[in-house]
Order: structure tokens, then C-alpha cells, then sequence
């Protein structure tokens, strides 16, 4: 059941297209004199999952959009939530991502590990406008959403680092530091930026290699929060969505993961010397 009226929280319909989301569903809700669990009961989720979605804390999903259309009469319309996913899913950034970000910004450790590509908050400009271009060559997105892709990174980089005692953890799996991303000068300044980010007071870079084989704890991106109050959060994507867990009983055991993985990973002093092996290897 939702709480009193005092504690309710306020909503801002601008604050994102999913805060948009959840102000609506709430209005829709309210307008016809459903609590939460109400609702809940009709879409065949909890209200604790309502609250979740009307606050923005979760994105909302395809069924769930469906399902809200047949219950408010809005399938086929314009105004049909269904849509409006849509609209949100085809953004410059993966649903459920904008949620990541939020807690991000407030957390005191940010702990990665990521495959395939640098990490955002480890690009440089040129490296993060490769990227966001070569989606736009595939079609996957607008030349206006690559450019608020790369804005979204510099803006992140500037949320965490700047005049914060963040401390950041980075694990790059090898095949970030193999994968030639726009040519031999974007690389050679990206592994310059590497060596720099480890020389930062406030953070700690490994190299995982190939050679750790089945020592490798995760085999997909992984991203974990500690957040202020020691409490943790963890986020993962799929190809169609991001998700970030809060419960401790999901999150301490990638928490747990990770630490093993950081004591059997080189060190930071040796990371940081094929960084510049590979550095020196650009013609």
C-alpha cells in the first residue's frame, strides 16, 4: 500500500521521457482511484514494482506497456504506453541506463569490469565519438542522439571525478586494451589517458588477461556501487535493456566476485606497463 499523502514523493514529468513515464501511469492511476497494489493486481506485478516504475527507480518494459494499454483503454492510440516505450527504447541511451547514472553520481566507490570496449568513464572525447558514430553508420541511432551519447560521457566523467573523492576500481579485460577503436592516433591517446587515470589518487586500473582463463569470475560486463551509506547496487545490460539490482542478497556475491578477481589480476603497476607496451607498439 502506498504510504500517507506526506510522504508521498513529487514527481517531475521533465526530469527524463521515463520520469515522464511514471508521472503519467501515476496520474492515470490516480484519476480512477487505484492504490499501487491495485494496479499492481490488474498488471500482475506488485505495488512496490508501480511505486518503482511511477518514481522512475525501474524502466518500464514491453509487456508491462502492453498490459497498461488494455488496463487504461489506450491500446491502438496515440497516447498508448506502448508508444511512448518505444519512443524512450529508441533514445541515445539503453532504458534503464539513465537509472544507473542517477546512482552513480552519488555513489563513494564505483567498482567495473568491462569487455570489448573502454569504459565510459574512461573514454576520451575522440575514442566515445568513434563509438557513437559507428552506431550512427549502422543505423542504430540519430546523428543528434551520437551527440548527446558523447555528451552523456563527458558529463558522467565530470559527475564523478570532478572535485569528488570518488574512488573508482577499473578492471579492463584484455580484449579492451586489443580492440583497435579509430585508428592508430585515437588508440595511442586512449592508452594515454589510461596511464593517466591510473596515476589519479582516487583510482585503481588492472588489466584482466586472456591468461586468467577460467579464473575469470565474469564473463559479461559488470558494474557495482557502494554507495554512501555502505549499501550496494549493482547494474548489467542485456542487448535490450539495462537493469540495476539492489537487493544484497544478488549484489555481495558479485561484490565478492570481483575482489577475487582483482587479488589474481596483475597489479596496478603492471597493468599500467602493458598499457604502455601497447602505447609504444602504435606506428
Amino acid at each position: 500500500m502506498e504510504g500517507t499523502l506526506v510522504y508521498r514523493k513529487q514527481l517531475n514529468a521533465e526530469a527524463s521521457p521515463q520520469a515522464a513515464y511514471g508521472a503519467r501511469l501515476r496520474r492515470l492511476r490516480d484519476e480512477r482511484g487505484w492504490t499501487q497494489d491495485e494496479l499492481g493486481d490488474l498488471a500482475g506485478c506488485t505495488g512496490r514494482h508501480i511505486s518503482a516504475m511511477e518514481t522512475g527507480r525501474k524502466s518500464a518494459t514491453l509487456p508491462f506497456s502492453r498490459r497498461a494499454d488494455q488496463i487504461f483503454g489506450l491500446v491502438g492510440s496515440p497516447d498508448s504506453f506502448e508508444r511512448e516505450w518505444r519512443a524512450i527504447k529508441q533514445g541515445s541511451l539503453l532504458a534503464g541506463f539513465p537509472e544507473y547514472l542517477r546512482l552513480e553520481q552519488r555513489a563513494a566507490e564505483i567498482r567495473l569490469y568491462e569487455v570489448g570496449v573502454v569504459p565510459g568513464l574512461l573514454q576520451t572525447p575522440e575514442y566515445a565519438t568513434v563509438l557513437a558514430e559507428s552506431a550512427v553508420r549502422r543505423g542504430a541511432i540519430t546523428p543528434e542522439q551520437a551527440k548527446e551519447r558523447v555528451a552523456v560521457t563527458a558529463q558522467r566523467q565530470e559527475a564523478v571525478f570532478a572535485g569528488r573523492e570518488t574512488m573508482v576500481f577499473a578492471m579492463l579485460d584484455e580484449s579492451c586494451l586489443l580492440r583497435p577503436v579509430g585508428g592508430p592516433e585515437v588508440m595511442k591517446a586512449q592508452y594515454e589517458h589510461l596511464i593517466d587515470f591510473a596515476d589519479l589518487p582516487n583510482t585503481i586500473l588492472q588489466a584482466v588477461p586472456f591468461s586468467l582463463g577460467e579464473r575469470r569470475p565474469f564473463n559479461l560486463p559488470v558494474y557495482i556501487l557502494t554507495m554512501v551509506d555502505r549499501s550496494l547496487a549493482s547494474y548489467a545490460e542485456s542487448a535490450q535493456q539495462g537493469y540495476v539490482e539492489r537487493e544484497m542478497t544478488a549484489v555481495l556475491p558479485l561484490h565478492t566476485d570481483y575482489h577475487r578477481m582483482q587479488a589474481v589480476a596483475p597489479s596496478q603497476a603492471a597493468s599500467v606497463d602493458i598499457v604502455k607496451q601497447l602505447r609504444k607498439g602504435i606506428t
